[in-house]
């Protein structure tokens, strides 16, 4: 690993906004050029931490889902009880207005 800070001027900040397709001016260009070179230094501070027994992870947090099984459940509701809602129906199918 090097010793060596990654730092990006304001040139770089230009082409990565150009990149983005944003035409920013000098001041602003100059802010983001910093706000890159804070989050670089982190990064910098994150790598010099020994992360040799720690077990890879996709997230730093454990979710649960809360999905139910995908399966059918046709016999949950009659269709007569589905259609009773309905402002208009044929006996076996909403009726909707045409929409052209």
């Amino acid at each position: 690993m090097s010793d060596e800070k990654t730092t990006l001027g304001v040139e770089d900040a230009a082409a990565i906004a150009k990149l983005a397709r944003l035409d920013l001016d000098q001041d602003v260009l100059a802010r983001f050029a910093g706000q890159f070179n804070a989050i670089l230094g982190y990064m910098d501070k994150l790598s010099e931490l020994d992360t040799s027994g720690v077990e890879p992870m996709y997230s730093p947090s454990e979710h649960a889902t809360v999905f139910r099984e995908d399966r059918a459940d046709n016999d949950r509701f009659s269709r007569d009880d589905v259609l009773s809602n309905a402002p208009e129906s044929d006996g076996s199918f909403f009726i909707v207005p045409k929409i052209v």
